[in-house]
């Protein structure tokens, strides 16, 4: 069992560690990207990465406080799904208003690996390896994507 400060540093060595190994790709734009934090640009909508100690998981999570705006987020990827499964190269899960882990209601679109731990380091070419081709992915398809979610911005 590690400590919270053991913990907090293993977890940003690991986030450290990968963005230093992906930085040098560009996006599909062309353009330099943080992809660690990555900008979607449309406020209450990210892309997120987590690990812990027992799965991984990559998500576009919406998080709107209006629950309408939010349903309406949602649906225009439900229209873009076979688009986005298609850029992907598989099918993820689709949660329409869940509980985040701090009890808010969102809408989350998302694959996970289970049996991994960001704890273990012998597990982090596993995780890289995980987030790296769906995070490139998720932004090949919101380089064309993005613009039919302009009326959100």
């Amino acid at each position: 069992m590690y400590s919270k400060s053991e913990a907090s540093q293993l977890r940003h060595e690991f986030w450290t560690t990968f963005g230093q190994y992906i930085s040098p790709l560009p996006s599909a734009d062309g353009m330099r990207i943080n992809w660690v934090n990555y900008k979607t640009g449309i406020k209450h909508l990210q892309f997120k990465m987590q690990a812990d100690n027992r799965s991984a998981s990559i998500a576009i999570e919406i998080s709107h406080p209006d629950p309408g705006i939010q349903e309406l987020v949602f649906e225009q990827f439900s229209e873009l799904k076979k688009v986005l499964h298609e850029q992907l190269g598989e099918e993820w899960e689709w949660n329409k208003f869940v509980a985040d882990e701090y009890g808010k209601t969102i809408c989350r679109i998302e694959r996970s690996l289970s049996g991994v731990r960001i704890f273990r380091k012998e597990d982090w070419p596993t995780l890289i390896s995980f987030f790296k081709p769906r995070i490139i992915a998720l932004d090949e398809f919101w380089s064309v994507a993005q613009f039919s979610f302009e009326m959100f911005k």
